[in-house]
């Protein structure tokens, strides 16, 4: 399944570099997905949720590391795209999301030890581990978004943008749709650590362990927290928010996927 799921992304994607991004198509602007690419894509986003499954749960116990973190947060990532894509043109989210799926969805398979997850068969911990997810996915849809803004806005400026990029909606709508992203995932992400300061405080009997994790995640949420308050009080928007929102998602990023590729991959733990 992983490599069926890879194969479809794939696919799609070089599909979409023959009709949309290169050659005597690049004269014209760059149109949605059509019925059929997008039934392809709700396919692959299929087979990689069964393989993602698969990866996860084996009775009742969960495996869990930072190849199926980042797995789960493409596929989340890429499926919230799917559903955006009816009401906002965000075509050129494809050009990085599609690829970065394909290798996503073979991480599970190429890096098979996963760490077990304790306390898996309770209602509440999974709760805090679904929402754990979505806040990391939001986050992630948050930070292609920006790096897709970056891209127009440097174009913009040297008066010189793909026809691919020319059929985004204006900066401004994006940037508006970038911070309701923000907004939602941050909420995601405070409900998460404090679901895990309970669960911590249930298991360890101390609120926070002050570990890489724990020192990343509450990072993050204030690089978060600082830059919804500068949009609010200081109208922060353009470069300085784009840069504020690929910090605070390197910073996400390294509280769980960076902890666990050292102790797993590097530690060999």
């Amino acid at each position: 399944m992983h490599l069926l799921a890879a194969a479809l992304y794939a696919g799609l994607a070089v599909h979409l570099w023959r009709t949309r991004w290169r050659g005597p198509v690049l004269g014209q602007p760059a149109g949605g997905l059509k019925l059929g690419e997008r039934g392809l894509l709700l396919v692959a986003l299929a087979a990689h949720a069964v393989s993602l499954r698969m990866a996860i749960f084996d009775g009742n116990s969960m495996h869990f590391g930072f190849a199926i973190a980042l797995s789960v947060m493409l596929w989340l990532a890429i499926a919230l795209y799917w559903i955006e894509s009816f009401y906002a043109r965000m075509d050129g989210l494809q050009v990085i999301g599609l690829p970065a799926a394909a290798v996503a969805a073979m991480l599970p398979a190429l890096f098979s030890e996963a760490h077990v997850l304790t306390n898996a068969g309770s209602m509440a911990f999974r709760l805090h581990f679904l929402t754990a997810m979505l806040a990391y996915s939001l986050f992630t849809l948050a930070a292609l978004h920006a790096l897709l803004m970056a891209t127009a806005e440097k174009g913009l400026h040297r008066g010189r943008i793909s026809p691919l990029l020319a059929g985004l909606p204006p900066l401004l709508t994006m940037e508006a749709l970038l911070f309701r992203l923000i907004h939602v995932a941050f909420v995601l992400l405070t409900f998460t650590l404090i679901s895990g300061a309970f669960f911590s405080e249930a298991l360890f009997g101390k609120a926070l362990a002050f570990n890489h994790k724990t020192v990343f995640a509450i990072l993050s949420w204030l690089i978060f927290a600082a830059l919804l308050t500068g949009r609010h009080l200081r109208g922060w928007r353009g470069r300085v928010a784009l840069r504020w929102t690929l910090t605070g998602f390197a910073a996400l990023l390294l509280a769980y996927v960076g902890s666990r590729f050292v102790l797993e991959v590097i530690l060999g733990r």
